[in-house]
């Protein structure tokens, strides 16, 4: 009797089967320049119904900046335009003070010290790893863009935030 040998993918053996959601997705920004200023992980939050954003920056101008998930996943330096739009699967406005609702990408301000360093933490109810119209890995991806100025929470399509001035494109973890 012969017995054959079934190959199996390496993402199986890493516990990530076909079509499952990822434990984990990274964005490693960088700055006009293509300099590193820090990295982004991501991971589901409580229950898969969010997704924990945390991540580490540094060479910042100190002050209030906004932070967004972007439509494309693409950082071309130096105005990160190819980034695209706000990440807006339902069609809504700008901004959590804004009556017709938020775009899913929006996400609170952050605060850069005097050394230039500063960190996010946020559980993102309207993000998933997973499938369906809040993935961030729908076709073209997604990035993080970190904008000159804070956002006011209000004002269509970008709440006023500024220039872009670091991008990171998200992508899978590796296993």
């Amino acid at each position: 009797m012969v017995r054959h040998l079934m190959c199996v993918p390496l993402a199986l053996t890493a516990g990530l089967a076909f079509g499952q959601t990822p434990t984990r997705a990274t964005a490693t920004l960088k700055n006009a320049q293509g300099v590193e200023i820090g990295t982004a992980t991501l991971t589901p939050a409580a229950q898969g119904t969010a997704v924990m954003i945390n991540a580490s920056l540094t060479k910042l101008p100190p002050g209030t900046h906004a932070f967004h998930v972007h439509t494309v996943g693409t950082c071309t330096p130096p105005d990160f335009a190819s980034a695209g739009g706000h990440f807006n699967p339902a069609g809504k406005q700008h901004g959590k003070d804004n009556p017709s609702g938020h775009h899913a990408g929006d996400l609170p301000n952050f605060e850069v010290n005097a050394s230039g360093e500063g960190k996010v933490s946020y559980a993102v109810p309207d993000l998933t790893l997973g499938d369906g119209p809040n993935s961030l890995f729908h076709a073209g991806g997604t990035a993080l863009v970190v904008h000159a100025a804070a956002d006011d929470y209000k004002t269509d399509p970008a709440g006023n935030a500024g220039a872009r001035i670091a991008c990171g494109v998200i992508e899978r973890a590796k296993p």
